[in-house]
């Protein structure tokens, strides 16, 4: 497995793919679950943001992560980051290595820290990861998403520190 730097062109489909299977449940991010194609340029290939890819030993893309500035000015010093796993392709690792990854390329570009801004409650094998890497749950926003099958679920702001 190889986590490379994510390439517009040659990589776009694949990203797709993963990105509308991971977003069509509506049980972990908050994408509408019909958003179109055309918007993953906003999403996943925006200018300010970072895009990967996990390439299998075969060539084909099983997972993708951004990282960004979690705000503008004044809070650029703090990541943000999002990571999806083909749904082929879970249970193998994958995030795991992407999140090792992510962590390492936000020292190297100078961020003190990683905040993820909503994770939701009940994706518990996502908590789980993330606390692994020693992020830790600074912040709960009640109800604060709607689930497609639980209605409405608490969400977690988790942090970890680089510094």
């Amino acid at each position: 497995m190889k986590i490379r730097k994510a390439d517009r062109v040659k990589d776009y489909e694949n990203i797709w793919n993963i990105f509308s299977g991971v977003i069509k449940t509506g049980d972990t991010y908050v994408f509408d679950p019909n958003t179109p194609k055309e918007a993953l340029d906003k999403h996943w290939f925006a200018d300010y943001m970072d895009t990967f890819v996990a390439v299998d030993d075969d060539g084909t893309v099983c997972g993708t992560y951004i990282i960004k500035p979690n705000q503008i000015d004044l809070g650029s010093h703090i990541a943000n980051c999002g990571y999806m796993v083909n749904p082929n392709y879970q249970g193998r690792g994958i995030g795991k290595l992407l999140c090792a990854h992510s962590i390492e390329f936000a020292k190297q570009k100078g961020y003190l820290g990683i905040q993820f801004n909503i994770v939701v409650s009940t994706n518990t094998n996502a908590v789980k990861l993330w606390q692994k890497f020693g992020f830790e749950i600074i912040g709960t926003t009640p109800k604060g998403f709607r689930h497609k099958d639980l209605g409405l679920v608490d969400t977690y702001i988790m942090f970890k520190h680089l510094a």
